[in-house]
């Protein structure tokens, strides 16, 4: 596996390669984001990954300073995956000037669930997705579903800025007990690993009760909300959010929408101590 930090030398290795697929990730690799690896490989060949921890998507008083960093354990793993380049810069790298030209998603898709609660994410998620595209020119580019909000975005902006990549969506991997792997797992304590997998124990508790709906409606929805929000509280988490949206656009599920059999999904962001987990479940 070739490591690579500069933007020219990683174009010049991949000159030539007309079906390259990509996945880019933040590190601190789990199994999750080696099943993207896996994944990027029945679409395209070679598999370029990067690892970049950036900085433009974190909140002045969020964990970008102890966002767990693994190089070495990463790499091995990767190397194991058959990954053909890793592009690993440094932000004087991948932003040798201040980066002002910002990509902003439109509000009422960046600035609702995630973007309520980490105003400026999207933008900082948009603008190095976007940046890392140009970079490595692939074909195929690799999102996993577990940040459900983050696709989407993504598969919009490639649209409309019609960028000549497909993106492909990864399903969720999960521990054996249904905690969806995360590398902000790490930092829960023991008692919090025990108590974690309730989170989809309660999104799976809503959409039973959205399937059993003898008629869905917007009420029997926002009561089904409050319920799973009071036994997430109740079990001592404190959520942002347990929302059921459409899964097209992620609005708030109409009455109308509701009788044409529109899929939907429930979202959910909670902390479990000092640790925010996100998760959800499709319809």
């Amino acid at each position: 596996m070739k490591i690579i930090s500069d933007i020219q030398e990683l174009r010049d290795h991949l000159r030539g390669q007309n079906r390259a697929s990509f996945v880019p990730t933040m590190g601190n690799l789990h199994e999750g984001h080696l099943s993207l690896m896996r994944l990027a490989r029945q679409h395209g060949d070679p598999v370029v990954a990067s690892i970049f921890v950036n900085r433009l998507q974190f909140g002045p008083n969020e964990d970008f300073d102890s966002y767990p960093r693994t190089m070495q354990a990463d790499i091995d793993k990767l190397e194991k995956e058959g990954v053909y380049i890793l592009f690993a810069p440094t932000e004087r790298d991948l932003y040798p000037q201040p980066q002002e030209y910002r990509v902003d998603p439109p509000q009422q898709l960046g600035d609702i669930l995630e973007g309520e609660f980490r105003p400026g994410f999207f933008k900082g998620v948009c603008t190095v997705v976007l940046k890392l595209l140009s970079c490595v020119q692939p074909q195929v580019a690799v999102f996993g579903k577990k940040d459900y909000q983050q696709l989407m975005i993504i598969r919009q902006m490639a649209k409309q800025f019609a960028l000549p990549v497909d993106i492909v969506p990864g399903e969720t991997i999960r521990a054996e007990d249904g905690l969806a792997l995360s590398s902000r797992n790490s930092y829960l304590s023991s008692a919090e690993r025990t108590e974690a997998p309730e989170l989809q124990k309660v999104l799976k508790e809503a959409r039973a009760r959205v399937l059993d709906l003898s008629e869905r409606n917007d009420h029997a929805l926002n009561e089904i909300e409050k319920v799973a929000i009071s036994t997430l509280t109740r079990r001592g988490w404190n959520p942002d959010y347990i929302a059921i949206r459409q899964q097209s656009d992620l609005a708030r599920p109409s009455n109308e929408s509701l009788q044409t059999g529109e899929g939907l999904v429930i979202l959910t962001a909670a902390k479990l101590g000092k640790t925010r987990l996100i998760d959800n479940l499709e319809i």
